[in-house]
């Protein structure tokens, strides 16, 4: 059986309604993050969480340092959705004015000047393959990579349009210690923690 375009469209709109109500429903009461990518509901362990959550604090306090008083380095909520494109995402550290946070509901992704993330030990793919692949589809014009299992990282910019979507034209590949530039701010990496193997205890 064949389903027209406008029922298939319908149809995958209801579903990622569906999803979104999911993870609404479970925010704060599961362990992890919840996201919804193209594939469906992604789920990030976080783990080790406090490497993680200390990367973030210092990249965080290391750009709101440089950058101009009414831009922040947000690390809470609310999501980013893009609805048409069934996505929603809530980065690490979201790189935002302080104006485009006003109002209700999530942020729209075209407002963010850059997206960070902190790898996961748990689901390192979701950084590295999806999420190069849903930020340009959603329009975030700068995406930052920290990897604290192998002390390395990247920086993708210049969203352009291929055969298979809007993608990333440029990568700068860095390894901690070096300094970064994200978008318009050049941060140092020095002194991030890295993962341990398991029974070494965490940073």
């Amino acid at each position: 059986m064949t389903i027209a375009p406008d029922n298939a469209q319908q149809g995958a709109s209801h579903l990622y309604r569906a999803m979104r109500d999911f993870v609404e429903s479970t925010d704060g009461t599961l362990p992890g993050k919840f996201e919804i990518t193209k594939e469906g509901i992604v789920l990030d362990m976080m783990s080790p969480v406090r490497p993680h959550e200390l990367t973030a604090l210092r990249l965080r306090k290391r750009l709101e340092r440089v950058m101009p008083e009414e831009i922040v380095a947000h690390t809470g909520g609310p999501d980013v959705e893009m609805v048409p494109e069934g996505i929603m995402r809530r980065p690490d550290i979201m790189v935002i004015a302080e104006a485009d946070m006003e109002g209700e509901g999530a942020f729209d992704p075209r407002t963010l000047i850059a997206a960070v993330e902190i790898v996961s030990r748990s689901n390192p793919d979701n950084d590295w393959v999806t999420k190069t692949r849903d930020y340009p589809l959603m329009g975030v014009p700068v995406y930052a990579i920290f990897d604290p299992r192998t002390g390395e990282g990247a920086v993708l910019t210049d969203i352009h349009t291929t055969p298979d979507g809007p993608r990333y034209a440029t990568r700068k590949d860095f390894v901690y210690g070096e300094d970064v530039t994200i978008a318009d701010w050049t941060v140092s990496t020095q002194n991030l923690p890295l993962y341990q193997e398991e029974g070494q205890g965490q940073v």
